[in-house]
């Protein structure tokens, strides 16, 4: 009686007849009362033992069969139409075909592995995989004292363009790769190659590029020693330009310097009833000196008989006075304590500052209080598709007519469509101007609480559902479910 020889899913794989083997598969099949049965029932058990280890795959295979590739040492299943390996990836030069969602594929002809979504091929990585390494490396590196510490070292083709780390240290000497890329003493913070602790400047034309919210120095020279307009809002700028109403100086505003209603003659003068102006300098020695106080009725010098207008070697071509008194012959300088000294446009020491041909002045130092200055934030124009709305996270597009779109989930955001720029980059470039730093209005839909991060969702839109694509932290709380602009500092 023949035997029918029926698949785990109850459909008909062969009849095999008695007295006879079959070998419909890989496998051979016994008939009944077949001789010599024992060596062909051990050869199937081995062969399902060693799940048909060979260089060459089984030539009749049916679905769910395994085969071990002694040629790649790799376990592999016939899916009904190819052989697929069960771990690991696919390899080759070209993409596999038949594969199923989250296999992989290593292109071997740019060293790159990929993951098949089920529609198309995915990068994992590297990203760039150009001549060299490109990676964010962790490294474990010595210090002076031999001590290990843990740095991220950002790596494109083989070189090393900053490191970040939790601590300042100098590096070992053992530790010549780093050092022979611009790198001695490594900072808290983000170092970038051939920067100096000392000054701060970086020697080579490597450069942050974007907006900061502080800085502790500017061109190498300290905070402190540029003009600031109130702690909270410090602006660092090369000139003061004010409007003609000028400023005023003082807790009650008692001085002003501006310009007069003709629009072009300069004015300092006390508006405080009775008030004066006292002129007061610092001698070499570092005493201050109170040299003389204008007054609503002229100028008086602090004391009397104490202090000379010009000098023997220098005079004034003329000096026009109802009335003179005194005796004068010429004067080249102006005597500050015990010292007299000439006038200056350059920042020369112990000079008396003039404005040059430009009108501008030179100091090493200037001191003093500005209640404006020209910039306040940044934003920079990008090309879009289509006027986008303020507030729209927007993200780098691959398309080649414009630079960027509405920022999805899993885009990296670089900026908000913003609504009143205050520094604005590349004006003169078509496009909109996208905020970089700083506070803007972002579009958010549902409801958000001070203090949380927004993330773009989809077209724009923020929310506070977590995305790889952080736009900003919310200064403001609002309950409306719906969208709405939501003032926040941004973090692109």
């Amino acid at each position: 009686m023949a035997y029918a020889i029926d698949r785990y899913n109850n459909t008909l794989l062969t009849t095999v007849e008695d007295g006879t083997v079959d070998q419909t598969t890989d496998l051979k099949f016994i008939g009944k009362n077949y001789a010599g049965y024992g060596e062909i029932q051990n050869e199937n058990f081995l062969f399902l033992l060693e799940n048909f280890s060979g260089a060459n795959q089984p030539s009749r295979p049916i679905s769910g069969q395994v085969w071990f590739d002694s040629g790649t040492s790799k376990l592999k299943f016939y899916d009904g139409t190819k052989w697929r390996t069960t771990g690991g990836a696919e390899v080759g030069t070209t993409q596999p075909i038949g594969l199923a969602t989250a296999d992989f594929w290593w292109d071997t002809g740019n060293d790159q592995l990929y993951v098949y979504n089920g529609t198309s091929f995915v990068l994992i990585g590297p990203q760039n995989a150009g001549e060299g390494v490109t990676q964010m490396q962790s490294l474990e590196v010595l210090d002076t004292t031999s001590a290990i510490r843990g740095l991220i070292a950002a790596v494109i083709e083989d070189e090393t363009l900053y490191v970040v780390s939790p601590n300042q240290f100098t590096l070992n000497a053992s530790q010549t790769a780093l050092k022979a890329q611009g790198f001695d003493i490594i900072n808290k913070g983000i170092t970038l190659r051939n920067t100096p602790t000392t000054t701060g400047v970086t020697t080579s034309a490597d450069r942050f590029y974007g907006t900061a919210t502080n800085a502790d120095k500017l061109g190498g020279i300290s905070a402190a020693n540029f003009v600031q307009t109130g702690v909270g809002n410090t602006i660092f700028v090369s000139t003061i330009e004010t409007p003609d109403a000028g400023i005023l100086i003082g807790d009650s505003n008692d001085l002003q310097v501006k310009i007069d209603t003709n629009g072009y003659d300069g004015v300092i003068q006390n508006v405080t009833n009775n008030g004066t102006i006292q002129l007061k300098v610092t001698s070499g020695a570092g005493v201050l000196t109170h040299v003389g106080t204008v007054t609503s009725t002229g100028i008086i010098p602090s004391a009397d008989n104490t202090y000379t207008l010009g000098s023997a070697s220098f005079g004034w071509s003329n000096v026009y006075a109802a009335t003179f008194t005194g005796e004068a012959t010429k004067a080249s300088t102006l005597r500050v304590g015990s010292d007299f000294r000439s006038a200056s446009a350059s920042a020369t020491n112990n000079t008396i500052v003039v404005r040059d041909a430009t009108g501008n002045i030179a100091a090493n130092l200037f001191q003093g209080t500005a209640t404006s200055a020209r910039y306040a934030d940044l934003a920079e124009k990008y090309s879009t598709a289509e006027e986008l709305a303020p507030g729209t996270a927007v993200a780098v597009c691959a398309c080649e007519d414009h630079d960027v779109e509405p920022a999805k989930a899993n885009d990296h955001c670089i900026g908000v469509v913003s609504t009143d720029p205050a520094y604005m980059m590349n004006s003169d470039s078509e496009g909109q101007y996208i905020g970089l730093k700083g506070r803007l209005p972002v579009r958010v839909k549902g409801a958000v609480i001070k203090g949380q991060a927004v993330y773009a969702m989809a077209d724009g839109v923020c929310t506070t559902l977590v995305t790889t694509a952080l736009v900003g932290i919310a200064l403001e709380s609002n309950s409306d479910e719906g969208e709405k602009l939501v003032e926040c500092v941004l973090k692109v």
